[in-house]
């Protein structure tokens, strides 16, 4: 059973939201348009708020059901396995297999496993994310700031070294590895802000791959 669960929570994971949104409202591949990231930010310029915003609900969703969800399915009684749930829709939100096991940066899937967790942590770090968004309109940097205060709201609402408070530091990993094109960017002063796009330009591919970029 825990096995099938860990499958279902993979599958339901590896939704590639933003794609069919596009596919959907555009008649567009995302990966095909603006930066190429399969992440809210680009589906933002290329389909507009109202999509995003439901790109960002489902996302969350995508983490946040089978975290809170499957441990009372599972018959086994362990907390950590409410983890373990999440974990698998993480990877599958970044390795998914319907575009080729590319995808999201997980942070809002990893926000939704979180809130099933520890929602007054997720709750400080998406004010966080908002502030940091309306000052630098930078995403990635939103998302890297929000993601890396983690462990220390974890601390303060009581995730005083649980199993909680350890995962948080292996996902603030995975979020700067999946942000790595990013912090490259943010250094050199590159990096893309907030905004609509009048057109479709060519995306930028990842450095040493083949593929396009993924956000969020």
């Amino acid at each position: 059973m825990v096995i099938a669960l860990l499958l279902a929570a993979y599958l339901l994971g590896s939704t590639p939201t933003s794609y069919v949104l596009a596919r959907y409202v555009r008649g567009i591949d995302l990966r095909e348009y603006g930066s190429g990231n399969l992440g809210a930010t680009n589906l933002y310029r290329a389909a507009g708020l109202a999509c995003a915003l439901i790109c960002i609900v489902v996302d969350v969703g995508k983490g946040f059901a089978p975290t809170w969800l499957f441990p009372g399915l599972d018959r086994v009684g362990l907390p950590q396995l409410a983890l373990a749930y999440g974990a698998a829709a993480v990877l599958g939100h970044i390795f998914s297999f319907w575009v080729g096991f590319r995808g999201g940066k997980g942070v809002a899937t990893g926000a939704g496993v979180y809130l099933a967790l520890a929602p007054a942590a997720v709750g400080l770090a998406a004010i966080l994310w908002l502030s940091a968004a309306l000052t630098t309109r930078i995403a990635s940097l939103s998302s890297l700031l929000a993601a890396t205060s983690l462990p220390a709201l974890l601390w303060v609402t009581g995730h005083r070294f649980d199993f909680v408070f350890w995962s948080s530091l292996p996902l603030v990993a995975l979020v700067w590895w999946t942000h790595r094109s990013n912090i490259r960017r943010l250094l050199a002063g590159r990096e893309h802000r907030v905004a609509r796009s009048p057109g479709a330009t060519a995306p930028e591919p990842e450095p040493g791959s083949s593929g396009s970029s993924s956000e969020a």
